[in-house]
């Protein structure tokens, strides 16, 4: 199974509007493609991100396409009451009954004035998910309205404490950095993923465990033009780490040209090394190794360019590689 996630990256002199309409655009353009599912993001007071409100803009992206699965990838779960969550993608899937599924995490916010303000606390994650689970499926106090137009799948963006959590609750995880062992020790990743699976208890939604891995694909004709792709995501990580901001993509050639200092030079080469790229039959090879390593049933690609011609291209690219694979 092959998807896209999409984080509605914003690009250096373009606005957020339209950062969130390249998002409805790139949706379309997979559906075309034979694209299984379209995952968005939540965050909050990022600069460089318009993906703040996933089931406004997966309703945005429900309008623009007819089969594709949209998913959440993820709600922030100690951001929301489970109430509110439950009642916007039960709205949702009345504008694409059968097609959405709900990926759920918790990350902090992205600054404390951030976290002040979504009133973040302490939350339990499972009781959370449990209550969730409860309104969607008509098992808690209070009755869900609207109704869910057919069963909403619920997916665990998972680190090790979430797929602890999953196991426990039957369901399907989402894994990515650290734990795939791209550019470093697999070993850890293969541990917890073991542990996901050995303790997994089986659910109505899930029967066995299911492993989808996520993380940066970008493909082009040559390995020197794949490596110019993730340039700009690679350089804004490395700023966001090192200056506290988390800026716009640039363009690759200004990229090249910005001063970098040692730790930033770092943080760059480490982005890269974590992603999948370069020509069909290279990326091809990489992520069969992955899928091998993990047993994962599901690849969830991420990358993000400046360039969306180049990343419209990297994404046919991939879909054409998944079906003649």
């Amino acid at each position: 199974m092959l998807s896209l996630l999409d984080r509605s990256r914003t690009r250096a002199g373009e606005t957020e509007t339209a950062a969130l309409r390249g998002t409805v655009a790139r949706a379309s353009h997979a559906e075309q493609n034979g694209y299984d599912r379209f995952w968005v993001a939540e965050h909050h007071g990022v600069p460089g991100i318009a993906g703040a409100a996933p089931a406004v803009l997966l309703t945005a992206v429900a309008g623009a396409t007819s089969r594709i699965r949209l998913g959440s990838a993820g709600v922030m779960l100690p951001h929301h009451q489970p109430l509110v969550v439950a009642e916007q993608f039960a709205t949702l899937s009345a504008f694409a009954p059968g097609r959405v599924d709900l990926g759920l995490g918790r990350s902090p916010g992205f600054t404390p004035p951030v976290r002040r303000a979504l009133r973040q606390g302490d939350n339990d994650f499972a009781a959370d998910i449990a209550e969730l689970r409860g309104f969607l499926g008509g098992t808690a106090d209070v009755t869900l309205h609207p109704q869910p137009d057919g069963p909403v799948p619920l997916h665990v963006l998972a680190t090790g404490t979430g797929l602890r959590v999953a196991a426990e609750a039957g369901l399907p995880v989402i894994v990515g950095g650290p734990l795939l062992g791209i550019g470093g020790d697999p070993g850890p990743g293969l541990e917890a993923l073991a542990g996901y699976r050995r303790d997994f208890r089986p659910s109505a939604q899930q029967a066995e465990p299911r492993v989808a891995v996520s993380l940066d694909v970008l493909i082009a004709d040559t390995a020197e033009e794949a490596a110019e792709l993730i340039l700009p995501e690679a350089w804004a990580m490395a700023s966001s780490r090192t200056t506290g901001v988390f800026p716009p993509l640039e363009p690759v050639a200004e990229v090249r040209a910005a001063r970098k200092t040692a730790r930033q030079q770092q943080y760059v080469e480490q982005t890269v090394a974590a992603a999948i790229i370069g020509t069909a039959g290279r990326v091809e090879s990489r992520l069969a190794e992955l899928i091998e390593r993990t047993g994962a049933v599901e690849v969830v690609a991420a990358g993000s360019t400046f360039d969306r011609a180049a990343l419209d291209a990297s994404d046919t690219s991939l879909a054409a590689m998944f079906r003649h694979s």
